[in-house]
Protein backbone atom coordinates (compact mmCIF):
# COMPACT_ATOMS: atom_id res chain seq x y z
CA UNK A 1 0.00 0.00 0.00
CA UNK A 2 1.27 3.32 -1.08
CA UNK A 3 0.18 6.25 0.78
CA UNK A 4 1.05 9.52 -0.35
CA UNK A 5 2.37 12.83 1.91
CA UNK A 6 1.38 15.68 0.36
CA UNK A 7 -0.05 18.35 2.51
CA UNK A 8 1.25 16.16 5.29
CA UNK A 9 1.85 18.34 8.36
CA UNK A 10 1.66 16.34 11.37
CA UNK A 11 4.96 15.34 13.31
CA UNK A 12 3.36 12.60 15.13
CA UNK A 13 0.42 10.86 15.67
CA UNK A 14 -1.46 8.73 18.36
CA UNK A 15 -3.80 6.55 18.29
CA UNK A 16 -6.13 5.49 20.97
CA UNK A 17 -7.79 7.97 22.64
CA UNK A 18 -8.73 7.03 25.77
CA UNK A 19 -7.75 8.92 28.58
CA UNK A 20 -4.08 8.64 28.35
CA UNK A 21 -3.75 8.83 25.05
CA UNK A 22 -5.86 11.78 24.68
CA UNK A 23 -3.47 13.79 27.45
CA UNK A 24 -0.37 12.89 25.62
CA UNK A 25 -1.97 14.51 22.69
CA UNK A 26 -3.25 17.23 24.33
CA UNK A 27 0.49 17.38 25.83
CA UNK A 28 1.97 16.90 22.89
CA UNK A 29 -0.41 19.66 21.21
CA UNK A 30 0.21 22.11 23.87
CA UNK A 31 4.39 22.26 23.36
CA UNK A 32 3.96 23.06 19.86
CA UNK A 33 3.71 19.56 18.11
CA UNK A 34 1.33 19.48 15.31
CA UNK A 35 -0.41 16.00 16.31
CA UNK A 36 -2.76 13.20 13.53
CA UNK A 37 -5.75 11.75 15.83
CA UNK A 38 -6.80 8.58 15.23
CA UNK A 39 -9.39 6.10 17.51
CA UNK A 40 -11.34 3.12 16.45
CA UNK A 41 -14.38 4.96 17.49
CA UNK A 42 -14.27 8.60 15.51
CA UNK A 43 -16.56 9.99 18.51
CA UNK A 44 -14.00 9.72 20.82
CA UNK A 45 -11.79 11.96 18.01
CA UNK A 46 -13.87 14.47 17.78
CA UNK A 47 -14.66 14.93 21.20
CA UNK A 48 -11.09 15.53 21.85
CA UNK A 49 -10.90 18.26 19.45
CA UNK A 50 -14.19 19.40 20.60
CA UNK A 51 -13.35 19.81 23.90
CA UNK A 52 -9.76 20.39 24.03
CA UNK A 53 -9.30 21.68 20.84
CA UNK A 54 -7.55 24.84 21.82
CA UNK A 55 -4.22 23.21 23.46
CA UNK A 56 -3.00 23.32 19.91
CA UNK A 57 -2.81 21.93 16.40
CA UNK A 58 -4.96 18.73 15.82
CA UNK A 59 -5.19 16.64 12.29
CA UNK A 60 -8.61 14.71 12.55
CA UNK A 61 -8.50 11.52 10.62
CA UNK A 62 -11.10 8.53 10.19
CA UNK A 63 -9.27 5.89 8.71
CA UNK A 64 -5.41 4.32 9.14
CA UNK A 65 -4.61 5.16 5.27
CA UNK A 66 -5.74 8.79 6.46
CA UNK A 67 -3.88 8.99 9.36
CA UNK A 68 -0.25 7.67 7.97
CA UNK A 69 -0.79 10.08 5.08
CA UNK A 70 -1.27 12.79 7.26
CA UNK A 71 1.98 12.29 9.19
CA UNK A 72 5.74 13.84 8.05
CA UNK A 73 8.31 11.30 7.19
CA UNK A 74 9.94 9.56 8.97
CA UNK A 75 5.91 9.01 10.56
CA UNK A 76 6.29 8.72 14.06
CA UNK A 77 2.62 7.07 15.80
CA UNK A 78 2.40 6.56 19.07
CA UNK A 79 -0.22 3.26 19.71
CA UNK A 80 -1.71 3.98 23.43
CA UNK A 81 -4.22 0.51 23.32
CA UNK A 82 -4.62 -2.15 25.63
CA UNK A 83 -1.98 -4.69 25.93
CA UNK A 84 -1.86 -7.91 24.24
CA UNK A 85 -3.62 -8.84 20.90
CA UNK A 86 -5.18 -5.61 20.49
CA UNK A 87 -1.87 -3.72 20.42
CA UNK A 88 -0.66 -6.35 17.93
CA UNK A 89 -3.92 -5.61 15.93
CA UNK A 90 -3.14 -2.22 15.84
CA UNK A 91 0.96 -2.63 15.18
CA UNK A 92 0.18 -4.86 11.76
CA UNK A 93 -2.42 -2.28 10.45
CA UNK A 94 0.07 0.58 10.46
CA UNK A 95 2.98 -1.22 9.62
CA UNK A 96 1.15 -2.17 6.46
CA UNK A 97 0.22 1.59 5.82
CA UNK A 98 4.15 2.39 6.81
CA UNK A 99 7.14 2.54 5.10
CA UNK A 100 11.07 1.74 6.08
CA UNK A 101 12.22 3.84 8.26
CA UNK A 102 8.89 5.00 9.91
CA UNK A 103 8.82 4.48 13.55
CA UNK A 104 5.90 2.64 15.85
CA UNK A 105 6.05 3.77 19.71
CA UNK A 106 3.63 1.36 22.16
CA UNK A 107 3.57 3.71 24.83
CA UNK A 108 1.51 1.10 26.97
CA UNK A 109 2.65 -1.35 29.62
CA UNK A 110 3.31 -4.17 27.78
CA UNK A 111 5.47 -7.03 28.62
CA UNK A 112 8.96 -6.46 27.52
CA UNK A 113 9.00 -10.28 26.08
CA UNK A 114 6.44 -9.05 24.07
CA UNK A 115 8.54 -5.62 22.51
CA UNK A 116 11.18 -7.73 22.08
CA UNK A 117 9.55 -10.08 19.83
CA UNK A 118 7.71 -6.96 17.80
CA UNK A 119 11.19 -5.32 17.32
CA UNK A 120 12.60 -7.78 15.78
CA UNK A 121 9.09 -8.66 13.72
CA UNK A 122 9.07 -4.91 12.42
CA UNK A 123 13.23 -4.44 11.90
CA UNK A 124 13.10 -7.53 8.92
CA UNK A 125 10.31 -5.10 7.79
CA UNK A 126 12.19 -1.97 8.08
CA UNK A 127 9.89 -0.78 10.60
CA UNK A 128 11.64 1.05 13.96
CA UNK A 129 9.38 0.14 16.63
CA UNK A 130 10.22 1.76 20.61
CA UNK A 131 8.54 0.25 23.43
CA UNK A 132 8.39 3.25 25.93
CA UNK A 133 7.09 3.13 29.72
CA UNK A 134 5.54 6.12 30.36
CA UNK A 135 4.83 7.03 34.44
CA UNK A 136 2.83 9.36 35.99
CA UNK A 137 -0.88 8.42 35.46
CA UNK A 138 -3.37 10.50 33.66
CA UNK A 139 -1.58 13.82 35.18
CA UNK A 140 1.45 12.77 34.36
CA UNK A 141 0.78 12.23 30.74
CA UNK A 142 -1.10 15.71 30.23
CA UNK A 143 1.51 17.59 32.46
CA UNK A 144 4.86 16.00 32.03
CA UNK A 145 5.44 12.14 32.66
CA UNK A 146 8.51 10.30 33.00
CA UNK A 147 9.03 8.33 29.72
CA UNK A 148 11.71 5.11 28.90
CA UNK A 149 11.77 4.57 25.60
CA UNK A 150 13.63 1.58 24.41
CA UNK A 151 14.24 0.62 20.49
CA UNK A 152 16.72 1.03 18.04
CA UNK A 153 18.73 4.13 19.15
CA UNK A 154 18.66 6.01 15.71
CA UNK A 155 15.24 6.05 16.09
CA UNK A 156 15.38 8.21 19.25
CA UNK A 157 16.84 10.68 16.89
CA UNK A 158 13.78 11.65 15.38
CA UNK A 159 11.63 10.72 18.39
CA UNK A 160 13.70 11.87 21.15
CA UNK A 161 13.24 15.91 20.67
CA UNK A 162 9.48 15.26 21.11
CA UNK A 163 9.44 13.08 23.80
CA UNK A 164 11.89 15.13 26.02
CA UNK A 165 9.49 18.05 25.22
CA UNK A 166 6.56 16.80 26.66
CA UNK A 167 8.38 15.14 29.67
CA UNK A 168 8.58 15.85 33.44
CA UNK A 169 11.39 18.75 34.16
CA UNK A 170 13.95 18.19 37.23
CA UNK A 171 16.74 21.30 37.40
CA UNK A 172 16.01 21.46 33.50
CA UNK A 173 16.43 17.92 32.65
CA UNK A 174 14.05 16.36 30.72
CA UNK A 175 12.51 12.70 32.48
CA UNK A 176 13.09 10.90 29.28
CA UNK A 177 16.36 9.26 27.91
CA UNK A 178 16.93 6.65 25.49
CA UNK A 179 16.95 3.29 27.83
CA UNK A 180 18.21 0.48 25.46
CA UNK A 181 17.90 -2.25 22.88
CA UNK A 182 14.19 -3.92 22.11
CA UNK A 183 12.28 -4.37 25.32
CA UNK A 184 14.52 -2.43 28.12
CA UNK A 185 12.47 0.08 28.14
CA UNK A 186 9.25 -1.62 28.78
CA UNK A 187 11.32 -3.85 31.48
CA UNK A 188 12.60 -0.89 32.89
CA UNK A 189 8.69 0.13 33.04
CA UNK A 190 7.69 -2.90 34.78
CA UNK A 191 10.46 -2.98 37.59
CA UNK A 192 9.50 1.15 37.83
CA UNK A 193 6.08 -0.75 39.04
CA UNK A 194 7.29 -3.07 41.28
CA UNK A 195 8.91 -0.51 42.78
CA UNK A 196 5.70 1.30 42.73
CA UNK A 197 4.01 -2.03 44.38
CA UNK A 198 6.60 -2.48 47.12
CA UNK A 199 6.82 1.35 48.29
CA UNK A 200 2.84 1.89 48.67
CA UNK A 201 2.28 -1.51 50.20
CA UNK A 202 4.89 -0.28 53.12
CA UNK A 203 3.23 3.16 53.27
CA UNK A 204 -0.05 1.18 53.29
CA UNK A 205 1.77 -0.97 56.66
CA UNK A 206 2.64 2.50 58.17
CA UNK A 207 -0.84 3.29 58.23
CA UNK A 208 -1.70 0.10 59.56
CA UNK A 209 0.44 0.34 62.71
CA UNK A 210 -0.96 3.93 63.08
CA UNK A 211 -4.23 2.73 62.95
CA UNK A 212 -3.75 -0.69 64.93
CA UNK A 213 -1.09 -0.08 67.48
CA UNK A 214 -1.17 3.24 68.45
CA UNK A 215 -5.12 4.15 68.03
CA UNK A 216 -4.68 7.01 65.68
CA UNK A 217 -7.86 8.54 63.09
CA UNK A 218 -7.26 9.01 59.43
CA UNK A 219 -6.84 12.68 60.39
CA UNK A 220 -4.34 12.19 62.77
CA UNK A 221 -2.19 9.75 60.28
CA UNK A 222 -2.75 12.11 57.24
CA UNK A 223 -0.90 15.00 59.86
CA UNK A 224 2.22 12.54 60.17
CA UNK A 225 2.31 11.92 56.42
CA UNK A 226 2.09 15.41 55.83
CA UNK A 227 4.83 16.16 58.14
CA UNK A 228 6.93 13.47 56.90
CA UNK A 229 6.45 14.45 53.10
CA UNK A 230 8.50 17.74 54.81
CA UNK A 231 11.90 15.47 55.13
CA UNK A 232 13.55 12.67 53.62
CA UNK A 233 10.31 10.55 52.98
CA UNK A 234 9.17 13.82 50.58
CA UNK A 235 7.59 11.43 47.50
CA UNK A 236 4.71 11.41 45.47
CA UNK A 237 3.39 8.54 47.53
CA UNK A 238 3.87 10.66 50.69
CA UNK A 239 2.16 13.37 49.53
CA UNK A 240 -1.26 11.62 48.39
CA UNK A 241 -1.41 9.35 51.42
CA UNK A 242 -1.82 12.41 53.27
CA UNK A 243 -4.92 13.82 50.83
CA UNK A 244 -6.35 10.18 50.58
CA UNK A 245 -6.26 9.75 54.50
CA UNK A 246 -7.49 13.64 54.75
CA UNK A 247 -10.86 12.87 52.40
CA UNK A 248 -13.99 12.40 53.89
CA UNK A 249 -16.89 10.10 52.20
CA UNK A 250 -19.64 12.75 51.48
CA UNK A 251 -22.51 10.39 52.50
CA UNK A 252 -21.67 9.11 55.93
CA UNK A 253 -18.93 12.34 56.91
CA UNK A 254 -16.81 9.25 58.11
CA UNK A 255 -13.15 9.27 56.57
CA UNK A 256 -13.04 8.00 53.38
CA UNK A 257 -10.47 5.10 53.41
CA UNK A 258 -12.74 3.49 56.46
CA UNK A 259 -15.37 3.07 54.18
CA UNK A 260 -13.55 1.89 50.95
CA UNK A 261 -13.24 -1.97 50.66
CA UNK A 262 -9.43 -3.07 51.37
CA UNK A 263 -9.43 -5.55 48.84
CA UNK A 264 -6.58 -4.02 46.56
CA UNK A 265 -6.65 -4.70 42.78
CA UNK A 266 -3.71 -5.25 40.06
CA UNK A 267 -3.28 -5.04 36.18
CA UNK A 268 -0.20 -7.07 36.40
CA UNK A 269 2.90 -5.34 35.92
CA UNK A 270 3.83 -6.44 39.69
CA UNK A 271 3.52 -10.08 38.79
CA UNK A 272 5.61 -9.79 35.87
CA UNK A 273 8.19 -8.08 37.80
CA UNK A 274 7.96 -11.13 40.43
CA UNK A 275 8.05 -13.67 37.56
CA UNK A 276 10.84 -12.15 35.83
CA UNK A 277 13.01 -11.80 39.06
CA UNK A 278 12.38 -15.57 39.31
CA UNK A 279 13.53 -15.72 36.19
CA UNK A 280 16.70 -13.91 36.50
CA UNK A 281 17.64 -15.41 40.13
CA UNK A 282 17.24 -12.09 41.45
CA UNK A 283 15.62 -12.05 45.11
CA UNK A 284 12.88 -8.98 44.96
CA UNK A 285 11.43 -9.93 48.33
CA UNK A 286 10.14 -6.79 49.09
CA UNK A 287 8.23 -6.40 45.85
CA UNK A 288 7.43 -10.22 45.82
CA UNK A 289 5.22 -9.28 49.48
CA UNK A 290 3.84 -6.36 48.09
CA UNK A 291 2.10 -8.22 45.03
CA UNK A 292 0.96 -10.98 47.70
CA UNK A 293 -0.37 -8.95 50.27
CA UNK A 294 -2.43 -7.32 47.30
CA UNK A 295 -3.62 -11.11 46.75
CA UNK A 296 -4.19 -12.15 50.04
CA UNK A 297 -6.20 -8.97 50.50
CA UNK A 298 -8.50 -9.67 47.81
CA UNK A 299 -9.22 -13.39 48.92
CA UNK A 300 -11.99 -12.13 50.57
CA UNK A 301 -14.15 -15.55 51.63
CA UNK A 302 -10.98 -17.21 52.96
CA UNK A 303 -10.77 -13.63 55.17
CA UNK A 304 -13.99 -13.83 56.31
CA UNK A 305 -13.75 -17.33 57.33
CA UNK A 306 -10.58 -16.90 58.96
CA UNK A 307 -12.29 -14.10 61.14
CA UNK A 308 -11.34 -14.66 65.47
CA UNK A 309 -8.39 -17.25 64.60
CA UNK A 310 -6.20 -17.18 67.76
CA UNK A 311 -4.09 -14.01 67.75
CA UNK A 312 -2.30 -14.27 70.93
CA UNK A 313 -0.78 -10.88 72.16
CA UNK A 314 2.92 -10.94 73.95
CA UNK A 315 3.13 -7.24 74.01
CA UNK A 316 1.24 -4.05 74.77
CA UNK A 317 0.89 -1.46 72.87
CA UNK A 318 3.74 1.21 72.83
CA UNK A 319 3.76 3.52 75.48
CA UNK A 320 5.83 6.40 73.69
CA UNK A 321 3.52 7.40 70.64
CA UNK A 322 6.27 9.69 69.46
CA UNK A 323 9.02 7.28 70.00
CA UNK A 324 6.91 4.41 68.03
CA UNK A 325 6.17 7.20 65.38
CA UNK A 326 10.02 7.77 64.80
CA UNK A 327 10.36 4.14 64.23
CA UNK A 328 7.86 4.06 62.20
CA UNK A 329 8.98 6.61 60.02
CA UNK A 330 12.77 5.10 60.51
CA UNK A 331 11.43 1.91 58.74
CA UNK A 332 9.71 2.86 56.28
CA UNK A 333 12.58 5.02 54.86
CA UNK A 334 15.22 1.77 55.52
CA UNK A 335 12.70 -0.63 54.26
CA UNK A 336 12.16 2.05 50.87
CA UNK A 337 15.54 1.70 50.54
CA UNK A 338 15.86 -1.90 49.63
CA UNK A 339 12.81 -1.88 47.59
CA UNK A 340 14.76 0.36 45.10
CA UNK A 341 18.00 -1.67 45.92
CA UNK A 342 15.82 -4.86 44.70
CA UNK A 343 14.55 -3.03 41.51
CA UNK A 344 17.92 -1.70 40.63
CA UNK A 345 19.41 -5.42 41.14
CA UNK A 346 16.98 -6.66 38.94
CA UNK A 347 17.51 -3.98 36.00
CA UNK A 348 21.74 -4.91 36.24
CA UNK A 349 20.07 -8.52 36.00
CA UNK A 350 18.08 -7.93 33.03
CA UNK A 351 20.50 -5.42 31.25
CA UNK A 352 23.34 -8.52 31.60
CA UNK A 353 21.04 -11.44 30.63
CA UNK A 354 20.27 -9.32 26.89
CA UNK A 355 22.66 -7.35 26.48
CA UNK A 356 21.16 -3.91 27.21
CA UNK A 357 23.85 -1.77 28.95
CA UNK A 358 21.34 -0.09 31.01
CA UNK A 359 22.90 2.76 33.24
CA UNK A 360 21.39 2.97 36.85
CA UNK A 361 22.26 6.31 37.00
CA UNK A 362 20.45 7.65 33.91
CA UNK A 363 17.40 5.76 35.70
CA UNK A 364 17.22 7.40 38.51
CA UNK A 365 17.24 10.37 36.99
CA UNK A 366 14.54 9.88 34.53
CA UNK A 367 12.76 8.87 37.79
CA UNK A 368 13.02 11.95 39.99
CA UNK A 369 9.85 13.76 38.20
CA UNK A 370 6.24 12.99 36.31
CA UNK A 371 6.38 9.42 37.69
CA UNK A 372 4.69 7.63 40.71
CA UNK A 373 7.59 6.70 42.24
CA UNK A 374 9.70 10.06 42.35
CA UNK A 375 10.93 11.11 45.49
CA UNK A 376 13.79 13.14 46.77
CA UNK A 377 15.95 10.64 47.60
CA UNK A 378 16.17 9.73 44.04
CA UNK A 379 19.03 12.24 43.60
CA UNK A 380 20.71 10.23 46.82
CA UNK A 381 20.20 7.55 44.30
CA UNK A 382 21.61 9.48 40.80
CA UNK A 383 24.67 10.33 43.19
CA UNK A 384 25.31 7.14 44.55
CA UNK A 385 25.82 5.49 40.75
CA UNK A 386 27.17 8.34 39.68
CA UNK A 387 29.64 7.85 41.89
CA UNK A 388 30.57 4.29 41.24
CA UNK A 389 28.37 2.66 38.30
CA UNK A 390 29.05 -0.61 39.16
CA UNK A 391 27.85 -0.93 42.66
CA UNK A 392 26.97 -3.85 43.79
CA UNK A 393 24.12 -3.18 45.83
CA UNK A 394 22.73 0.50 46.58
CA UNK A 395 22.44 -0.72 50.33
CA UNK A 396 26.53 -0.35 50.25
CA UNK A 397 26.35 3.43 48.81
CA UNK A 398 27.37 5.29 51.74
CA UNK A 399 24.72 7.55 52.20
CA UNK A 400 22.42 4.70 52.15
CA UNK A 401 24.31 2.12 54.56
CA UNK A 402 24.61 5.09 57.01
CA UNK A 403 20.74 5.62 56.66
CA UNK A 404 20.11 2.13 57.51
CA UNK A 405 22.98 2.37 60.45
CA UNK A 406 20.59 4.79 62.08
CA UNK A 407 17.03 3.13 61.44
CA UNK A 408 18.16 -0.75 62.14
CA UNK A 409 17.01 -0.69 66.14
CA UNK A 410 14.03 1.43 64.97
CA UNK A 411 13.39 -0.97 62.58
CA UNK A 412 13.78 -3.87 64.67
CA UNK A 413 11.55 -2.25 66.85
CA UNK A 414 8.71 -1.95 64.39
CA UNK A 415 8.87 -5.60 63.27
CA UNK A 416 9.03 -7.21 66.85
CA UNK A 417 5.86 -4.73 67.79
CA UNK A 418 4.03 -5.58 64.96
CA UNK A 419 4.28 -9.40 65.53
CA UNK A 420 4.18 -9.39 69.04
CA UNK A 421 0.63 -7.67 68.66
CA UNK A 422 -0.54 -9.92 66.21
CA UNK A 423 0.17 -6.50 63.42
CA UNK A 424 0.50 -7.91 59.66
CA UNK A 425 4.21 -6.28 57.97
CA UNK A 426 4.99 -8.88 55.05
CA UNK A 427 7.20 -6.19 53.56
CA UNK A 428 8.66 -4.49 56.22
CA UNK A 429 9.72 -8.05 57.98
CA UNK A 430 10.82 -9.19 54.43
CA UNK A 431 12.83 -6.53 53.91
CA UNK A 432 14.34 -6.60 56.82
CA UNK A 433 15.22 -10.34 56.78
CA UNK A 434 17.01 -9.84 52.82
CA UNK A 435 19.11 -6.94 54.90
CA UNK A 436 20.07 -9.31 57.59
CA UNK A 437 20.51 -11.97 54.83
CA UNK A 438 22.88 -9.51 53.12
CA UNK A 439 25.30 -8.73 55.66
CA UNK A 440 24.77 -12.45 57.27
CA UNK A 441 28.47 -13.87 57.16
CA UNK A 442 27.30 -17.49 56.69
CA UNK A 443 23.75 -18.40 55.44
CA UNK A 444 22.25 -21.72 56.12
CA UNK A 445 22.31 -22.87 52.39
CA UNK A 446 25.23 -25.00 53.66
CA UNK A 447 23.19 -27.10 54.80
CA UNK A 448 20.82 -27.17 52.19
CA UNK A 449 22.96 -27.63 50.00
CA UNK A 450 24.06 -30.59 52.12
CA UNK A 451 20.59 -31.88 51.50
CA UNK A 452 20.22 -31.61 48.04
CA UNK A 453 23.40 -33.80 47.54
CA UNK A 454 22.44 -36.51 49.75
CA UNK A 455 18.92 -36.92 48.55
CA UNK A 456 19.95 -35.55 45.20
CA UNK A 457 23.64 -36.03 44.54
CA UNK A 458 23.24 -32.21 43.26
CA UNK A 459 27.29 -31.68 44.33
CA UNK A 460 28.71 -29.16 46.98
CA UNK A 461 31.42 -26.55 46.75
CA UNK A 462 33.79 -26.65 50.17
CA UNK A 463 35.29 -23.65 52.03
CA UNK A 464 38.84 -24.88 51.91
CA UNK A 465 39.04 -26.43 48.48
CA UNK A 466 38.47 -25.75 44.89
CA UNK A 467 36.03 -27.68 42.48
CA UNK A 468 32.72 -29.35 43.51
CA UNK A 469 32.26 -32.31 45.56
CA UNK A 470 29.61 -35.12 46.60
CA UNK A 471 29.32 -37.32 49.64
CA UNK A 472 28.57 -41.06 49.32
CA UNK A 473 25.96 -40.78 51.36
CA UNK A 474 24.43 -44.29 50.72
CA UNK A 475 27.66 -45.80 51.00
CA UNK A 476 30.46 -45.23 53.13
CA UNK A 477 29.82 -41.44 53.60
CA UNK A 478 33.68 -40.95 52.09
CA UNK A 479 34.00 -37.63 50.05
CA UNK A 480 34.71 -37.63 46.07
CA UNK A 481 35.21 -35.09 43.95
CA UNK A 482 32.72 -34.44 41.78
Amino acid sequence: MTITNEGARAQIGVTGLAVMGSNIARNLARHGHTVALHNRSIAKTDALIAEHGGDGDFVRTETVEEFVGALQKPRRVLIMVKAGDPTDAVIEELAAAMEPGDIIIDGGNALYTDTIRREASLRERGLHFVGAGISGGEEGALNGPSIMPGGPKESYEALGPLLESIAAQVDGTPCCTHIGPDGSGHFVKMVHNGIEYADMQLIGEAYNLFRDALGYDADKIAEVFTEWNAGDLESYLVEITAEVLKQKDAKTGKALVDVIVDAAEQKGTGRWTVKSALDLGVPVTGIAEAVFARALSGSREQRRAAVGLASGQLADKPADAAQFTEDIRQALYASKVVAYAQGFDQIAAGSAEYDWDLHPADLATIWRGGCIIRARFLNRIKEAYDENPQLPSLILAPYFRDAIETAIDSWRRVVSTATLLGIPVPAFASSLSYYDALRAERLPAALTQGQRDFFGAHTYERTDAEGKFHTLWSGDRSEVQA
